[in-house]
């Protein structure tokens, strides 16, 4: 480590010994380096900066699948009201703290199903075409299974309304030369498509730029022209400070594997703004668990929807994905989004520092605090693949994605600002530079 980046260290290093949020990474277990890791990495917590594509276990996870085991070894089916944390109502147990993550009333949320299950549901009541307001406005590079969703909504509906699916997505571009869009331009389009327009669908950070959309704002231009606006928060949940019902979007959806640490395949998330609770004119899906609790094992058969958004569940939610749920939220409630948010744009302006005369690589995701949150997105020479391998026998877990881009997420629940300095001391070396 060069001169530098050792300066850097010891003041990282400070940065670490005054920070609020340091206690919470003992909550986390890390994977370890494996025997081909350098610098005495060996058998050594990695560095890890993928917790935008998987969040590290909570330590308290374990501990409360075991319990609900335990539970349901001792009481079979009766753990539905005996356990210790009743299955019937377990879901209730994370809605505050969820309502509390996206800045949202506990009416509006609810952990349910999986990410695109839940986008195809919230499309159902929302996106409702005609002959003449059918398009779907959506950002470049949306996550692959986003794409497939609103294209085969759209194609679904064009079989019996007679548009063209192709022509009802409309996908934003960004200027020639430019990474990322312009906030003008976005608005601008949704201008533009006007009365064409039935839905605006975008990321709310796109996982591929790092790049995060002003929700309010657009929120509000998709309204004024009589369109309909869901976020995928994917990216955004645990990541930025939401205020989902000040800003009035009619749905949004993410999962909670990434910056919300609940586990490969999680259930996922999903809002939606409490003046739609009473509208039952609102086509929609139909499941038993979003049947009236007063009657629900009366077993009728006519559907009688809870007043919230748990009128969308379908079906009674697992249990042990509940309790891993639970166990991260529970370190979510004692940081608070506020001081994470604030740790986020800190650790990750000290990475871009860091980071910015390196040769070799260059920062896709913006540098304006307000439209990014903790991802950076790099563009590199070579491979991103090779460059993963190289930071793994360096102790350091990053991860890529075609063509050119290597994305790290110094998470702040568990990362040092330490570790942001030995990352780029490590991006340096491999790029050439010194290190």
């Amino acid at each position: 480590m060069n001169a530098r980046f050792s300066e850097s260290l010891k003041k990282a290093e400070a940065l670490d010994a005054q920070d609020p949020l340091a206690r919470h990474r003992d909550e986390f277990l890390f994977p370890k380096a494996g025997s081909t890791a350098v610098g005495g990495m060996a058998g050594q917590d990695v560095l890890y900066f993928a917790g935008n594509s998987l969040g590290l276990q909570p330590r308290k996870a374990r501990q409360y699948i075991e319990e609900e085991l335990e539970d349901w070894q001792r009481f079979g089916v009766e753990g539905h009201v005996r356990a210790r944390h009743p299955w019937l109502p377990y879901h209730e147990f994370v809605t505050e703290s969820l309502a509390r993550i996206v800045g949202a009333k506990a009416s509006e949320v609810v952990a349910m199903n999986t990410l695109t299950v839940n986008l195809h549901l919230m499309m159902v009541s929302f996106y409702r075409p005609t002959k003449t307001r059918y398009k779907i406005l959506i950002e470049p590079s949306a996550f692959p299974s986003d794409q497939y969703a609103v294209a085969s909504q759209a194609d679904f509906h064009a079989r019996y309304l007679g548009f063209d699916p192709k022509a009802a997505i409309v996908e934003l571009q960004p200027r020639a030369g430019e990474d990322c869009l312009r906030h003008d331009d976005i608005l601008a389009a949704i201008e533009r498509e006007g009365s064409s327009l039935a839905l605006v669908m975008l990321g709310n950070v796109n996982y591929l730029t790092g790049q995060a959309f002003e929700v309010k704002a657009i929120t509000e231009k998709a309204h004024a022209v009589g369109a309909c606006v869901g976020f995928d928060f994917a990216h955004g949940a645990g990541n930025l400070e939401l205020k989902l019902h000040d800003w009035a979007p009619d749905f949004a959806v993410w999962c909670s594997y990434k910056y919300l640490n609940s586990g490969p395949g999680a259930l996922a998330g999903c809002f939606v703004h409490e003046r739609h609770h009473h509208d039952r004119t609102l086509p929609r899906f139909a499941g038993w668990w979003g049947q009236n609790k007063t009657t629900r094992f009366l077993m009728g058969s006519e559907f009688d929807p809870i007043p919230t958004v748990e009128a969308w569940q379908l079906s009674n939610p697992p249990i042990f994905q509940l309790a891993a749920m639970r166990a991260s939220f529970e370190i979510f409630d004692a940081a608070g989004m506020s001081r994470l948010r604030q740790k986020s744009v800190s650790i990750v302006g000290l990475l871009e520092s860091l980071l910015r005369d390196v040769p070799g690589i260059s920062l896709v995701t913006p540098s304006e605090e307000s439209s990014r949150g903790t991802q950076l997105s790099l563009r590199v020479a070579g491979h991103p693949k090779e460059w993963v391998k190289t930071l793994e026998r360096r102790g350091i877990v990053a991860d890529a994605r075609e063509p050119d881009i290597l994305r790290v997420a110094p998470a702040p629940l568990y990362t040092r600002y330490s570790d942001v300095v030995k990352l780029a001391s490590a991006i340096s070396g491999i790029s050439g530079g010194a290190s």
